[in-house]
């Protein structure tokens, strides 16, 4: 069999003839898979033929691919079985190589500001930005089992094989929950930003993010799962059986509500992948099936590259990636991959041969793949535009965990609430529950207390104190309150703390937080306090080395304005150390 990482010549002037001979045909395909797509999306590729492409760049990695490469942003990272992660534009530019210092699991996930979360064998977590600097490590004490999870504020469901740990983008644990089965299929983001998993005895677990969990028991393990939402029912758990039953379960309802009906499919399923009210199911005879499970609908069903006895009793859930978003469903696996729009035309087959690791499919319609022959190739088979809003990095999330407004406390109402004895016992509790790390279901709660308090007239201490604990369970939802703290309060001090969380929390996608830092060195809201400016310049070098570009770029800015200061020079020794930082790493 010949390899598509190398294809010969001949081969490739074979399909060069075909396409030509089709070339008014494929124009037709063309223009008629525009119009029904819509507006937001354009096809490269419309064809009902297998076709081979040659790579339109590739790279020596220096290693074998481990496990699916990841691309986000106009960049792509691939963990190596050296112990290496490292990264590549979208145009094939080597961007950066880090090394973790010993063996790496095969799962790599990244955040929306572009941080890789990967995990070495012997449990260290490790969090490394979009410019390969390393931010943060914690010990799980065992090596994760599937890829972390990026919440919709940006904290991290983390999967070892006994428990789940979620943290702060920063590394601060919000809660654990421990697990007495294996996870048998791979948890998901749900509807609600919540996590949806199934356990080896069958058991289903709907956890939401601040460590709630919703159990029920399914008949059978399922051999498939999804997640999608109904209308009036919310997030639904779709689960899948080998002959053919689904079991639909409304998480959000949490008193054990399920209908078990027949999809009568024409295969067993074997994978699935959720959007709105339909579920994508690849079938084990290589088929896909568009399904609407709530109404027991089949829409339409397409063969894909895969090939009848390619998936049989070896295939692992971890050989096959399906992906269902706004532009359509893909199949990849490291024999090839398949793209179909959402009314069931296939667009595009490949097939791969040599692949040392499941593809990996980006947004920007390239597809990745890390040959045993310890080389990233990358072939671009179509072009679309994506219409969800894209901020500074990647897509605008789909939802929030209202952290950053979350109503009145519990204590707004009582008169005495700011009276020390009272803010004493309460900061005691919030300090044991973050050291603890179980701020769990009381995340909310301590987040609605910690502003009122940071925002009130209590002393300066007390709400400094706020501003600081608040860092440890803060996420972006928080940068606003901080952000607007920071422009409008009166004390110097309480402006430096609220800039010290800020940089603590470490992410600002959005450059919120930037921009109050560069509005308040000009005219005419420019600060003149040193406590004030020192803590903006250690908060924006936080920031732009959690972030990196392109948002460093403008913390590069700011810190060089701070320079100039030299009337304030522990503030400008500060902004001198940031800047060197910055420039030891590069």
């Amino acid at each position: 069999m010949i390899s598509i990482h190398k294809p010969p010549i001949s081969k490739v002037l074979r399909y060069s003839a075909v396409i030509k001979k089709k070339y008014l045909f494929l124009l037709c395909v063309l223009c008629a898979s525009a119009g029904d797509i819509g507006n937001n999306c354009s096809v490269l590729h419309a064809q009902e033929n297998d076709f081979s492409e040659v790579p339109i760049w590739r790279h020596a990695l220096g290693g074998a691919v481990i496990g699916h490469p990841v691309s986000q942003v106009e960049s792509v990272v691939a963990i190596t079985d050296g112990g290496n992660l490292k990264s590549f534009s979208s145009q094939g530019t080597p961007l950066w190589d880090y090394y973790a210092r010993g063996r790496l699991t095969p799962y790599v996930s990244r955040s929306r500001e572009g941080t890789s979360y990967i995990c070495r064998t012997n449990g260290l977590l490790i969090a490394v930005n979009r410019s390969g600097r390393e931010l943060w490590t914690m010990n799980l004490g065992s090596p994760i089992v599937s890829p972390v999870l990026c919440g919709w504020d940006g904290r991290l469901f983390v999967f070892t094989e006994n428990k789940i740990t979620c943290t702060t983008a920063a590394g601060y644990t919000l809660w654990t929950r421990a697990l007495e089965e294996k996870i048998a299929l791979a948890p998901i983001i749900d509807a609600a930003g919540g996590i949806v998993f199934v356990q080896e005895n069958g058991e289903l677990l709907s956890i939401d993010s601040f460590g709630n969990a919703y159990s029920y028991e399914a008949n059978k393990l399922p051999a498939a799962a999804a997640s999608i939402e109904i209308e009036n029912m919310g997030p639904t758990a779709v689960l899948l059986h080998g002959d053919n039953s689904i079991e639909l379960v409304y998480t959000n309802l949490k008193f054990g509500v399920s209908v078990q009906e027949r999809l009568n499919l024409p295969s067993p399923p074997f994978a699935a992948a959720g959007r709105n009210e339909k579920a994508a199911v690849l079938l084990r005879d290589g088929r896909i099936a568009l399904v609407s499970p709530a109404y027991r609908e089949i829409h339409w069903t397409g063969a894909s590259h895969l090939r009848a006895g390619e998936i049989n009793a070896a295939t692992k859930a971890d050989d096959v990636k399906l992906l269902f978003d706004e532009r359509g469903i893909y199949v990849i696996t490291r024999n090839g991959a398949s793209g179909f729009a959402a009314d069931g035309r296939r667009l595009w087959t490949m097939r791969l041969t040599g692949a040392a690791a499941v593809p990996s499919f980006g947004d920007d319609g390239i597809l990745y793949s890390g040959g045993g022959d310890w080389i990233l190739y990358a072939y671009r088979l179509e072009s679309r535009v994506r219409s969800k809003q894209r901020l500074l990095y990647g897509e605008k999330s789909e939802g929030d965990y209202g952290t950053g407004r979350p109503g009145p406390s519990s204590m707004a109402g009582y008169y005495f609430r700011f009276e020390e004895a009272e803010l004493e016992a309460r900061f005691a509790e919030i300090r044991t529950a973050i050291r603890e790390g179980n701020v769990g279901n009381n995340e909310k709660e301590y987040a609605a207390w910690l502003m009122e308090t940071a925002s009130s007239s209590a002393g300066a201490q007390y709400r400094i104190e706020a501003i600081r604990l608040l860092a440890y369970i803060g996420s972006r939802e928080t940068i606003p309150f901080l952000a607007n703290l920071f422009i409008r309060d009166r004390e110097s001090l309480v402006k430096a703390a609220a800039a010290e969380a800020i940089g603590k929390i470490g992410v600002d996608p959005e450059g919120l937080a930037l921009r109050a830092f560069e509005n308040a060195l000009l005219p005419p809201f420019r600060i003149l306090d040193e406590t004030a400016l020192t803590a903006v310049a250690a908060a924006t070098g936080a920031l732009s080395r959690f972030s990196g570009p392109p948002l460093s770029e403008a913390g590069v800015r700011i810190l060089t304005i701070l320079l100039r200061y030299d009337n304030f020079p522990v503030a400008r020794s500060q902004a001198q150390r940031e800047l060197a930082g910055f420039r030891r790493f590069q």
